[in-house]
């Protein structure tokens, strides 16, 4: 009778699943032209950088495998242009999962060093298990990757793509176009909600206010900021964000001063009260934003 039970219940809950499932709304690729040479794609996963340059595409992240065709035609409605540069700005699959879809021998893939060895080791590990083979494992790795600084020409256009240290993870980089006077962040920036910083990846509170000190530095009142996730944004409202951060990194310094456990730091709702309304509802609630910053700070 208990087997029967089981069964019955694992019957239901398949079907729950499934239907879900069937309820799901198809990803759709949206493209929001920031200038004449730059636009911005959303879908599902890190928002993906498109410049169009004299004779091919320089592209930034490329969101999840099973989107790859989706991204492709797309980008094939903004320009006919060939695409000959890959860039990671860092190692997640929301990022970087459609790498092996995308590498061909006219795509050249571009990393900072260590989101190159993230990426390696993440599809090291599916390649033991055999979820992957040998090239496609190989096709997901960056080919070229830098330490700190990389410049590329591409016509008019200077792109110039620099490390962030430990701020989202320990292999950030962000990407400018100055002639469009355009920023790619990657996670470095979430728009339109709380920071994800994954301290398991090398990332920490103090570098990622850090990345946002050195994007301010770069930009004017005039640049157009691609975030890794929310909507495209400016340089007065990445300055809100960052004193945001500063304003609660505080709080929380004081908390670990007068001796708060993490529990009590996770649950204290008055560290964040003020910001949570317009940044708390997202992939990051604040609770594990609290629990993030004591970790990191502590």
């Amino acid at each position: 009778m208990q087997s029967l039970k089981f069964f019955s219940l694992k019957i239901l809950v398949l079907a729950s699943f499934f239907s879900l499932k069937a309820q799901e709304k198809p990803v759709k690729i949206i493209s929001e032209k920031l200038t004449e040479d730059v636009y911005m794609l959303t879908g599902q996963g890190g928002n993906i950088g498109i410049y169009i340059g004299p004779d091919n595409i320089f592209m930034i992240d490329d969101q999840f495998s099973h989107l790859s065709d989706q991204i492709k035609e797309t980008i094939k409605t903004l320009s006919p242009k060939p695409i000959s540069v890959l860039f990671n700005t860092h190692m997640h699959g929301d990022h970087t999962g459609g790498n092996a879809n995308f590498n061909t021998d006219e795509i050249t893939l571009i990393s900072q060093d260590n989101a190159r060895k993230r990426v390696q080791e993440n599809n090291l590990k599916k390649l033991n298990s055999q979820e992957i083979d040998s090239i496609y494992y190989n096709k997901m790795l960056p080919e070229i990757t830098f330490s700190n600084d990389l410049t590329l020409h591409k016509g008019e256009e200077t792109i110039l793509a620099f490390h962030v240290h430990k701020a989202h993870t320990d292999g950030d980089a962000m990407v400018y176009f100055a002639q469009n006077n355009v920023l790619h962040m990657g996670d470095t920036y979430f728009s339109e909600g709380y920071p994800f910083i994954d301290l398991k990846s090398g990332g920490s509170v103090n570098g990622y206010i850090d990345a946002h000190k050195k994007a301010l530095v770069l930009i004017d009142n005039e640049t157009k900021i691609i975030p890794g996730h929310g909507k495209s944004s400016t340089k007065k409202e990445l300055e809100t964000y960052m004193l945001m951060l500063e304003d609660i990194k505080e709080n929380v310094l004081k908390a670990i001063r007068s001796g708060a456990t993490l529990e009590e730091v996770e649950t204290d709702t008055t560290i964040s009260k003020k910001y949570d309304t317009n940044y708390g509802g997202g992939f990051i609630s604040p609770e594990r934003l609290r629990a993030t910053f004591y970790t990191s700070l502590k």
